[in-house]
């Protein structure tokens, strides 16, 4: 039986091996890699606070995450694969190492987010 969500480190595992995942996907890495430009040394402990802050309900992540998905839209427009695409590998990589409530919170806030984001970039 695996394990409900219950640290950052466990955070900081599934968004890792997740990234991981991502970035070995040609049919979606060009983002982060070309298009975003992200350092994942810096990447990965934004997205750590930002999943902490939803996963804990602490509230206390303030950076406009629509803003910076809207802008690279702009540069590269994002598709309903490329939401398809990293909502399996979100959902794959939670299923992989937890179960639980807060696995469940986090997979449906995810789906949440992409809905959100795909609605509005792809006005849908």
């Amino acid at each position: 039986m695996r394990k409900d969500i219950e640290t950052r480190a466990d955070i900081e595992q599934v968004i890792r091996i997740f990234y991981e995942k991502l970035l070995a996907d040609e049919r979606i890495a060009y983002l982060f890699t070309e298009i975003a430009k992200i350092d994942l040394s810096t990447h990965l402990p934004r997205l750590c606070d930002f999943w902490e802050s939803i996963i804990f309900d602490k509230n206390d992540y303030a950076k406009n995450v629509m803003t910076l998905h809207t802008h690279l839209h702009q540069q590269s427009p994002l598709t309903a694969e490329h939401f398809k695409i990293w909502l399996h590998y979100f959902f794959e990589t939670v299923d992989q190492y937890h179960e639980g409530i807060l696995a469940q919170k986090m997979k449906d806030r995810a789906n949440g987010i992409a809905y959100i984001m795909k609605t509005k970039t792809l006005n849908v």
